[in-house]
């Protein structure tokens, strides 16, 4: 699987991960020209090599012209929508943008619909978070992972005044997710790039087991003594786990005939009743145990004292890991108690193949139960990229990818 991992030991901003985006491969013309599909009049991109602390790094200048005033998120997701973009490329930007909106939606405590972007509303943003959603699809990233998040310390001067380090809205789109900060003094994370990295990395940590194919450098404005002021992309291949086996199709004719075990391994399950906690609460606490690398997470519905209607929530973590989705089950719900129970969980072996379709490579989970394969799913992320790309539905690209493998494993046993 393509993963793409943000390295963010001097922050991230949307103009240093355009410039690491080109620096990994992307064509700055073709970036640029899929932009233009936006109509916004007189823009400009310039990419420059610099040096950062012995670092050569790419800046990216993005120029578009001055305006006075300000967009709501319906205008923005409207230029994005109305344009010849992907569905996909429309989709991630999108979701972004209304990322920044929820934040500055419950600082403000307005109506989503009423915040006004000041910053983030310029045309400069707009083509920042697009442009980095471009450079994402051009280079097939299936999976992205993140670094804590070095936010940098002091004040920064906004429209309301000067604002401690991280700003406001940055610190509540980086709920849930690991930031630090040391002796560099100044902004290091940009409310763009904290919603990038937030809206599509689905985990946070050290860097994965990946095989690295290119590494780059995105320079950042500032410069500092000893210390470079640039984002590190690392795109390669993400290594399976243990419990996962990787073949290649060409293998995949003989995967009966591999081992077939059953492990079993001991985990925690967190339990909670509450009975005051909002549908929306539940969702943001949902996507956030995820986050943090929850094994699952699901909700029940239950009846509580005084006949009222609650809910259980269920969160299951791996053993050692407990006290950090407690500490999450506190800080996100009204509750006072937290249960813990050891759970033994038994999984099938699981196989990863790589197949060649059509549509290009798509990997495939095989589940075996003693000599059988009882299971072949395609992987979900891979098809919804897909299924967004060519704007064609999910369940019609999951079954033509099948039969394009059964097709080829009754060719291969024909030859056989």
């Amino acid at each position: 699987m393509k993963v793409l991992y943000f390295d963010c030991f001097a922050g991230a901003s949307g103009n240093m991960i355009l410039g690491a985006l080109v620096g990994l491969g992307v064509n700055a013309d073709e970036l640029i020209e899929k932009l233009r599909l936006m109509k916004i009049p007189d823009f400009q991109i310039e990419f420059s090599e610099q040096d950062k602390s012995g670092i050569k790094a790419i800046y990216a200048e993005v120029k578009a012209p001055d305006e006075k005033h300000h967009r709501h998120l319906s205008e923005i997701e409207r230029i994005i929508s109305e344009s010849s973009l992907s569905a996909q490329v429309k989709d991630r930007a999108c979701r972004i943008f209304r990322k920044i909106a929820e934040a500055e939606a419950k600082i403000h405590g307005v109506a989503i619909e009423k915040i006004h972007f000041h910053e983030v509303g310029a045309m400069d943003s707009i083509l920042d978070i697009v442009g980095a959603c471009v450079g994402f699809e051009i280079l097939g990233i299936q999976k992205f992972i993140c670094s804590p998040i070095n936010t940098g310390h002091g004040f920064v001067q906004m429209q309301h005044g000067q604002f401690p380090i991280p700003a406001p809205a940055v610190t509540e789109i980086l709920q849930g997710i690991p930031i630090y900060s040391n002796e560099i003094e100044g902004e290091l994370i940009t409310p763009t790039g904290a919603a990038i990295i937030a809206t599509l990395c689905s985990e946070f940590g050290t860097m994965p087991k990946m095989k690295i194919e290119k590494v780059a450098y995105g320079a950042g404005k500032r410069d500092y003594q000893n210390f470079p002021n640039v984002l590190r992309l690392l795109l390669g291949e993400e290594i399976e786990s243990p419990n996962e086996e990787t073949y290649t199709s060409k293998t995949f004719q003989n995967a009966e005939d591999s081992p077939n075990h059953k492990t079993t391994e001991t985990l925690i399950l967190l339990e909670t009743n509450v009975d005051d906690v909002s549908p929306e609460v539940l969702g943001f606490l949902m996507e956030k145990a995820f986050q943090l690398g929850a094994l699952d997470c699901w909700f029940t519905p239950i009846q509580m004292k005084k006949s009222r209607p609650g809910v259980m929530i269920s969160v299951l973590c791996e053993k050692g890991k407990e006290n950090e989705f407690a500490k999450l089950l506190y800080n996100e719900t009204s509750t006072l108690g937290i249960r813990f129970y050891e759970t033994k969980r038994q999984s099938l072996r699981r196989q990863i193949v790589s197949f060649q379709s059509k549509y290009g490579s798509v990997n495939l989970k095989i589940s075996h139960l003693d000599d059988e394969i009882i299971s072949i799913k395609p992987e979900y992320e891979q098809i919804r990229e897909i299924a967004l790309k060519l704007n064609k539905p999910f369940r019609q690209i999951e079954r033509e990818i099948l039969k394009e493998l059964k097709d080829e494993q009754a060719g291969s046993r024909k030859e056989s």
